[in-house]
């Protein structure tokens, strides 16, 4: 039975912290993996787990720059992963099961926002190829290093809200928008947790999608300082814009998710400000769409990102 979009009040909000979340929870012989967890709310996500005894492998596209990010955090260590590359996906993943490893957390934490058109692979759009198909075929590749009770995260978006999953035309070969494309891969980050809790059920994995909200971190990077001013997410004297979290609040909804036994029977489920959300509601913001929560709608993104990628590890 899928978890219904309704908040557990759990008595975290979008104020809290990693800190605050892990508060009493021992994480010691646990072993997760956070991709991009070297940079912005990844790293915060990597520091949290390993200040809490958790062994945390961080998969980095610029392995050199993970080592030093990464230098003072205990119980951390850095292998190369390009999720725009299947070939280097494949090569990570059985790397992972070569070395026996059990894994008890992912967290899909890296990504690309809002980019230039630019196309990877045999001709993908980059977003829905880095930000959904490279982690559907990551997490696909590892089953057999996930422990019975593993949980794996998505980090989304609240611009899943922006489109559902063009079925028509998900590579968008026409009329690129780069604000929909990105909408369109934190749509499937959505709808890859949900199927993934359904596969995973008889095996006791659980799948979570999360909105950590607005966060200043690399991942602006396309956007010019006057245009993110405009937009209201930086003030002209440099400070983050209003309502903005910082990087320890913004990772706290994943951290929760992967951690939190208030979650226990739960999988599935779109969460924010450490909570599952409510439905989406035209007099409040936040909450998760219809389409993002849509189970065929999860099954037929399934089935094409496995056709795509070649890999279904169910």
């Amino acid at each position: 039975m899928i978890t219904k979009q309704h908040k557990l009040n759990t008595g975290f909000d979008a104020r809290s912290t990693t800190e605050d979340v892990l508060a009493g929870i021992d994480l010691s012989g646990k072993t997760a993996l956070v991709t991009g967890g070297y940079s912005g709310l990844g790293l915060a996500t990597t520091k949290a787990l390993s200040g809490a005894g958790a062994r945390v492998i961080v998969p980095a596209r610029r392995p050199a720059e993970a080592a030093a990010a990464l230098k003072d955090v205990a119980g951390t260590e850095q292998r190369a992963l390009d999720l725009a590359d299947l070939d280097s996906v494949r090569a990570f993943a059985d790397g992972l099961l070569d070395d026996g490893r059990r894994i008890d957390i992912v967290i899909n934490s890296a990504g690309v926002m809002a980019c230039p058109e630019r196309r990877v692979g045999p001709g993908w759009e980059s977003q829905f190829a880095i930000n959904h198909l490279g982690h559907f075929a990551l997490v696909n590749r590892i089953l057999p290093t996930l422990a019975n009770d593993a949980r794996v995260v998505a980090v989304s978006s609240g611009a899943h809200a922006l489109t559902d999953i063009r079925w028509d035309d998900p590579h968008f070969n026409t009329e690129y928008d780069r604000w929909l494309a990105y909408g369109q891969s934190k749509t499937a980050n959505i709808l890859f947790a949900l199927h993934f809790d359904r596969l995973g059920r008889e095996r006791e994995w659980r799948g979570f999608s999360v909105h950590p909200g607005s966060i200043l971190t690399p991942l602006q990077r396309h956007f010019p300082r006057e245009e993110q001013e405009s937009l209201g997410w930086v003030t002209p004297d440099g400070r983050a814009g209003e309502g903005f979290k910082t990087p320890e609040q913004g990772a706290a909804t994943a951290v929760w998710a992967a951690t939190s036994p208030l979650l226990e029977g739960h999988g599935g489920a779109f969460c924010e400000d450490c909570d599952i959300a409510d439905p989406a509601d035209e007099a409040r913001e936040g909450g998760v769409n219809p389409w993002a929560v849509d189970p065929d709608s999860a099954v037929r993104l399934w089935d094409l990102s496995a056709e795509l990628t070649g890999v279904n590890g169910f």
